[in-house]
């Protein structure tokens, strides 16, 4: 793995979206993807709190989280979005769904979300052929990049609550693995799990974006890590999220969860992205 960091703020070169039945076909009818014989690179940027847009080696462009409206250290606003392939939604809470429906609606991009998510996703306007939903064990596949549904230990309620979906259902973590085969776990806001250890062996993630609220226990978060590498070598980078970028005094910081890492004997070093930085990997 390979990260290099670029000084461009926005406006990736997009190639144009495909035709969305080609682009969600199911995995099963399309057999499992083969990393690109040729590299290339996954970009990440971080636009504040838990929000962040991930493209893929060929252009495809997910958002996680894209929490805008009301996120005070939000970089970007839903007028900046012009284009989106996928958005994943971690749980129904007003900071992790975010602007999902209003993305999907201006750009077509279609939301994988854990079914009852799903559905209140529908029923607030986003058209149906657009939400798949997929729960826990759960996997899709976009033009060569499978996205895994997992669990995540935390609640999602909705808001506001409907007469069919008046809770969300599960709450949920996403592994996505890229065309170039460089793999990341995004935890959504769970806290650590025995289940964690699965997955590190089942799909050995390079990347995690793990969550790191200001009262969040940095001995929890240190855990979650440390059962991330469990027969997982490959797992280099960390990148934070759910925290301010001015964070109140006493809330958990980098360094609190470095040191409770380093007292696990787990030596990887966490990057402190910056907003709207773009981070690029290889495999």
């Amino acid at each position: 793995m390979r990260l290099r960091r670029s000084g461009r703020l926005a406006a990736l070169a997009l190639t144009p979206m495909l035709a969305l039945t080609a682009l969600f076909a199911p995995l099963a009818d399309s057999g499992p993807p083969m990393a690109n014989a040729q590299g290339g690179t996954v970009t990440v940027e971080w636009f504040g709190w838990s929000h962040f847009r991930l493209t893929s080696v060929n252009g495809k462009i997910i958002h996680l989280n894209p929490f805008i409206e009301g996120n005070p250290d939000a970089t970007v606003s839903v007028d900046d979005i012009t284009q989106a392939d996928l958005i994943l939604p971690a749980d129904g809470h007003g900071d992790e769904v975010g602007s999902t429906v209003a993305i999907a609606q201006k750009t077509g991009a279609r939301v994988w979300a854990p079914s009852e998510l799903g559905r209140w996703i529908r029923e607030q306007g986003v058209p149906q052929p657009q939400v798949v939903s997929g729960n826990q064990g759960a996997r899709m596949v976009m033009d060569g990049i499978v996205v895994r549904t997992v669990n995540s230990v935390h609640g999602s309620s909705v808001n506001p609550p409907t007469s069919t979906v008046p809770y969300a259902g599960l709450a949920a973590g996403y592994v996505i693995t890229f065309e170039n085969g460089w793999t990341v776990y995004f935890t959504g806001s769970s806290a650590a799990t025995q289940d964690q250890a699965l997955w590190a062996e089942l799909y050995k993630p390079d990347a995690m974006i793990f969550h790191m609220s200001g009262d969040h226990d940095p001995l929890d978060i240190a855990m979650t890590v440390r059962l991330m590498t469990t027969n997982n070598p490959n797992l280099t980078t960390l990148m934070p999220h759910h925290h301010r970028v001015d964070p109140p005094t006493g809330a958990t910081t980098v360094a609190d969860v470095q040191a409770a890492m380093a007292g696990m004997g787990v030596n990887i070093p966490i990057t402190n992205q910056v907003r709207s930085q773009v981070y690029e990997f290889t495999k």
